[in-house]
């Protein structure tokens, strides 16, 4: 029952998961290599932005639905690029993360808990660093200096932690992983199981949390 309620509902979040599951699985097939690959990549993402795009209301969508929209679509072109060309994908995914902040900051927490600005100054100030350690490269820091503002921001706004800001978080562990195999740390296997599911789910989190949120069917503090 619940499976056809998100057939009917809610297909294109059914198809954005049927993509990354596929993309995790089969990426590694012959017949999958290439071109159907980096579509299912995209696909993942890709979307997951336009289920946001048509889940919000019209009349709610406002600035607040367009940059979600646009910062998943800028993820969705990193997923691919990267790819292809690393520092391409990284630059796309830096401005998913400018684009990301701008939808944060506008949506602050008025009044935020203690631990809740720890916890967002950790992850500013501890994403970078912790990027450079693993991966020993100054490039890799600028550029999780822009993923930690992101993780940071979506902590101090008024989404709910338990899926927009935890799903922030996957998003910078899935990173993590990344820079590790630049690094002299192994932490294989752990990148090659974890990379992948790790990130998407942060994005399904993200997006799935802020559209509820948008839509009126979860309540903001």
């Amino acid at each position: 029952m619940a499976k056809q309620a998100l057939i009917e509902q809610r297909p294109w979040l059914l198809a954005s998961i049927t993509a990354a599951t596929a993309f995790y699985f089969l990426s590694d097939n012959p017949v999958f290599e290439g071109t159907w690959g980096l579509l299912a990549k995209g696909a993942s993402v890709g979307l997951l932005a336009l289920y946001a795009l048509l889940r919000v209301p019209h009349g709610r969508r406002g600035i607040d639905g367009m940059l979600l929209v646009a910062a998943l679509v800028l993820a969705s072109a990193g997923d691919v690029a990267i790819e292809l060309d690393f520092l391409t994908g990284g630059a796309l995914f830096a401005a998913a993360h400018v684009v990301a902040v701008g939808l944060y900051l506008r949506n602050r927490h008025k009044r935020p808990s203690p631990t809740q600005k720890l916890m967002g100054a950790a992850l500013l100030i501890g994403t970078p660093l912790v990027s450079y350690v693993l991966s020993g490269d100054e490039q890799i820091a600028i550029y999780a200096s822009f993923l930690g503002a992101m993780a940071a921001a979506a902590w101090m706004s008024h989404y709910p932690r338990y899926r927009v800001g935890t799903g922030a978080v996957l998003f910078v562990v899935s990173d993590w992983l990344i820079f590790a195999r630049m690094g002299p740390v192994d932490l294989e296997p752990l990148p090659t199981l974890l990379i992948w599911p790790l990130y998407y789910a942060g994005q399904l989190m993200i997006t799935t949390g802020i559209v509820q949120c948008l839509r009126g069917e979860q309540p903001v503090r």
